[in-house]
């Protein structure tokens, strides 16, 4: 035979026993590639078992779910008191209702001035948002003794009461810059100042998933991109 076939037919035969080596390892890795994928994802289906037995979190859920419900309960009986609507009452039921929560926002008016009614526009689009205070509006021509009672001499002047009490007071839009164009947000920031409403984490929690939102966008945006 010539030599060179022969040398030829033996580097083959171990070119192909080298690739049929290689075949094989490849074989037995993907095997075990596919044995620890599924060991992982028994592992993975034993723990989520065993986190929902887990006490601790039945615990947490239970204790979320019986605050929430008292929450619920707590916002009820606020609106069967006359809270989360701004609502006009007359001098006999001022003193009733005004003793009868914890805070109280009041605000005398005159039908006829014109702050009055921008003052009634912002107190109730925040009335529903802040449940745990009550609004409430007084016509001062029909409240001559509580007029006289609380000092009021310039309108619209809106009352703070805390448990009964005249805790403070806005007279005309002095503390809100003065102007009539004033927003709603204003308003309410100030009586958040004041503690007489409490700050809505709903209205806050979205803002901020705004926010993150807005982020996210500009952030992904490429500052060397060619598009307009």
């Amino acid at each position: 035979m010539d030599p060179d076939s022969v040398k030829s037919t033996l580097s083959n035969l171990a070119f192909g026993n080298v690739m049929a080596a290689a075949a094989r390892d490849y074989q037995k890795e993907v095997l075990a590639q596919e044995k620890a994928q599924s060991s992982s994802s028994v592992n993975q289906d034993v723990d989520l078992d065993e986190l929902m037995d887990d006490p601790e979190l039945e615990k947490l859920h239970a204790d979320r779910i019986a605050a929430l419900k008292k929450e619920a309960e707590k916002r009820q009986a606020l609106k069967r008191q006359g809270h989360g609507e701004y609502r006009e009452i007359s001098e006999g039921d001022f003193l009733g209702e005004v003793t009868g929560s914890e805070k109280v926002i009041c605000h005398f008016y005159h039908r006829e001035f014109y702050r009055c009614k921008i003052m009634d526009k912002h107190l109730k689009s925040l009335a529903p948002k802040h449940v745990d205070t009550k609004f409430l509006k007084l016509d001062a021509e029909n409240a001559p003794f509580f007029v006289t009672k609380l000092g009021i001499k310039t309108l619209p002047c809106v009352i703070l009461f805390r448990n009964g009490i005249a805790s403070d007071r806005l007279v005309g839009f002095q503390d809100l810059g003065g102007k009539d164009d004033f927003s709603t947000k204003t308003l309410e920031g100030l009586l958040l100042k004041k503690g007489i409403i409490k700050e809505n984490k709903e209205e806050q929690e979205e803002d901020d998933s705004y926010d993150d939102r807005n982020r996210s966008v500009r952030s992904s945006i490429n500052p060397d991109s060619d598009s307009d």
